[in-house]
C-alpha cells in the first residue's frame, strides 16, 4: 500500500521516463485498441493538454465522441445493481457486432428468402432425425437471426453462467482492504464495486458480441442458450462458415440445422438436463477463486481516473481453480455432461446424415474440430470465468453412444436419458465397451414405488374423510 489514503495515488506530474514513459502510457491501453472500448485517451496529466481537465481525462476526443464517453462514464459510476452491468454488456455487445467481424463481414438483417430457407432446413431435418433417434422433435419454431438478434436472446443465459463468478470479484474488491479502512473507504469501495461492474460488463459483451460472429446457432457451445422450443441459425455465419469448405450451401444449411435440431431435441425432452448442465458450471464455478494478490496490487495502485485499469485486470484473468478433490470432482462433472451432450448429437446426427449427405463426414470433422479448439470469444470467456465450455472428450463420448446404438437400438440408447444417474461416467468413457454391456439399473420400477408412496397420505386422507361422513 502506498502512503496515501487506501493507496489511491494521483498520476505523477510527469512520466518518469520522459517521453519513452509516455509511449509505455499509450501502449497500455491509452489508444482506441479493442482494450479501450469507451475510447478514454489517455495522455496523462503531463502530456498535451495537461491544463485543461477534460483533455487529461479523454484526450483529444471530438465533441460527440466526448459526450458519449462521458455519458458512458457516467454509467459507470451510477451503477447500482448487480456483479454485472447487463445494460453496459448488451450495449457493447451490439457495438461489437456493428463492427464487424476481422474478416471484413457484416451483420445484416435476415431477409426472406434466408428465413424460409432455415425453416425448411430445420423441418427437413426433424424428419431425418425420427429416423435416427426416439427423442420427437423439440423444435416448436426455426428461426434465422442476425448476429445482434443472437445477442438479444442469449443474454438471460450468459447472466446465469457469468453472475456467480462476478459476484466472487465484487466482494472480494471490498476485502483486499484492512476491515479497520473498509468503513473509512466505504464511498471508494462503492465506487470501485460499480466500475468492476461496468468492466465486467464491458469485457462480457465484448466476447458476446465476438463469438456473435462465430456462432451458426444457439447450441454452439453445448449450452440451451437461446428460448425453449426454438430452433434458431444464423445465415450470415453460416455463408462465412462454409465459404472455403468445397461444399454446396444448402448442404452445409442442413447438416447445421440436424445439429442445432438435435440438440433441441435432447433440451425439450430431457427436463432435468438444463439444471444438470447448469449446476455443474455453478458447482465448479463455487471453487474458483480470486487472485487476491493481483487484485490487492490494482487496488493499491487505483486511480479513479483511470478506470481501464480493472478493465485490464479482468482482461488478464484475476481466477485460479482451487486444486482440492472437490473442485476435480466439479470439473469432471461438468467436462463429462458437456462431453455426453455434444456426443450424443454428433452420434445421431451423424446417423441421420451419413446414407443422405456425400459430405457428412468431411462436414462431421470440421464441426468436431471447430469445437474442439474454440474460438476467441471462448477464450476470453476462460479468462474471465476461469472455465473452458468445450467438450474435452467428444470423440470417446459419439464413439459410446455409436456403440450404445448398435448393442441396444437407438430407443435403448435414449432411454439412459430418463436419469441422470443412468448416464454413463468419465470412467465409462475409458471403458466403453464395458458400460455399453454392463446391466443398466431399472429406475421403472423405483419410480412406480415412490409415486405409490406419494399417494398413499391422499389416500388416507380421502378414506378418514369418508369415514367421517359415515360417522355422521
Amino acid at each position: 500500500m502506498s502512503d496515501t489514503p487506501f493507496g489511491f495515488g494521483l498520476p505523477p506530474e510527469e512520466p518518469e521516463d520522459g517521453d519513452e514513459g509516455k509511449e509505455k502510457d499509450q501502449q497500455s491501453g491509452g489508444g482506441q485498441g479493442p482494450a479501450n472500448p469507451f475510447g478514454f485517451g489517455t495522455p496523462g496529466f503531463g502530456g498535451p493538454g495537461a491544463d485543461n481537465p477534460f483533455a487529461a481525462m479523454f484526450g483529444s476526443l471530438n465533441p460527440t465522441d466526448l459526450g458519449a464517453a462521458f455519458q458512458q462514464l457516467g454509467q459507470m459510476l451510477s451503477y447500482e445493481g448487480g456483479p454485472v452491468n447487463w445494460d453496459m454488456a448488451k450495449q457493447i455487445a451490439r457495438q461489437t457486432v456493428s463492427q464487424g467481424t476481422s474478416d471484413g463481414v457484416k451483420d445484416a438483417s435476415v431477409g426472406p428468402s434466408d428465413r424460409t430457407a432455415v425453416e425448411e432446413a430445420v423441418r427437413l431435418a426433424d424428419l431425418w432425425l425420427d429416423d435416427a433417434t426416439s427423442l420427437p422433435s423439440g423444435s416448436g419454431s426455426a428461426v434465422a437471426w442476425s448476429r445482434a438478434e443472437w445477442v438479444e436472446a442469449t443474454l438471460p443465459a450468459w447472466q446465469e453462467l457469468v453472475d456467480p463468478v462476478a459476484e466472487r470479484v465484487g466482494a472480494a474488491m471490498g476485502d483486499v482492504l484492512p476491515e479497520e479502512m473498509q468503513a473509512m473507504a466505504g464511498p471508494l469501495i462503492g465506487m470501485m464495486r460499480s466500475m468492476g461492474g461496468a468492466m465486467f460488463g464491458t469485457q462480457i459483451g465484448q466476447a458476446v458480441g465476438v463469438l456473435a460472429g462465430e456462432v451458426v446457432g444457439s447450441t454452439d457451445i453445448g449450452l440451451p442458450l437461446g428460448p425453449v422450443g426454438r430452433a434458431a441459425l444464423l445465415p450470415v455465419n453460416i455463408e462465412a462458415f462454409g465459404k472455403d469448405l468445397g461444399v454446396p450451401k444448402e448442404e452445409v444449411r442442413l447438416y447445421l440445422a440436424l445439429r442445432e435440431a438435435a440438440h433441441q431435441r435432447l433440451f425439450a425432452h430431457v427436463p432435468w438436463l438444463r439444471s444438470h448442465l447448469f449446476g455443474a458450471v455453478d458447482g465448479y464455478a463455487r471453487g474458483i477463486k480470486v487472485d487476491t494478490a493481483k487484485l490487492e496490487d490494482v487496488v493499491g495502485q487505483f486511480d479513479p481516473q483511470n478506470p481501464e485499469q480493472l478493465q485490464d485486470a479482468l482482461q488478464q484473468g484475476m481466477f485460479q481453480p482451487e486444486d482440492t478433490p472437490e473442485q476435480k470432482a466439479a470439473l469432471a462433472r461438468l467436462e463429462t455432461a458437456l462431453a455426453l451432450v455434444e456426443g450424443w448429437v454428433d452420434a445421431v446426427v451423424h446417423a441421420a446424415a451419413k446414407p443422405r449427405l456425400s459430405s457428412a463426414d468431411a462436414l462431421r470433422e470440421t464441426l468436431r474440430r471447430r469445437r474442439a479448439t474454440g474460438g476467441p470469444a471462448e477464450q476470453t470467456f476462460a479468462t474471465l470465468i476461469g472455465l473452458e465450455l468445450r467438450p474435452r472428450r467428444l470423440r470417446d463420448a459419439s464413439r459410446l453412444w455409436a456403440s450404445l446404438t448398435d448393442a441396444r437400438g437407438a430407443d435403448g440408447r435414449d432411454a439412459l436419458w430418463a436419469h441422470p444417474d443412468m448416464l454413463p461416467t468419465a470412467s465409462d468413457l475409458d471403458d466403453p465397451d464395458g458400460f455399453v454391456h454392463r446391466e443398466q439399473l431399472d429406475f421403472s420400477e423405483l419410480d412406480k414405488m415412490l409415486g405409490e408412496a406419494a399417494q398413499k397420505p391422499d389416500l388416507r386422507k380421502k378414506d378418514d374423510q369418508e369415514k367421517g361422513d359415515d360417522t355422521e
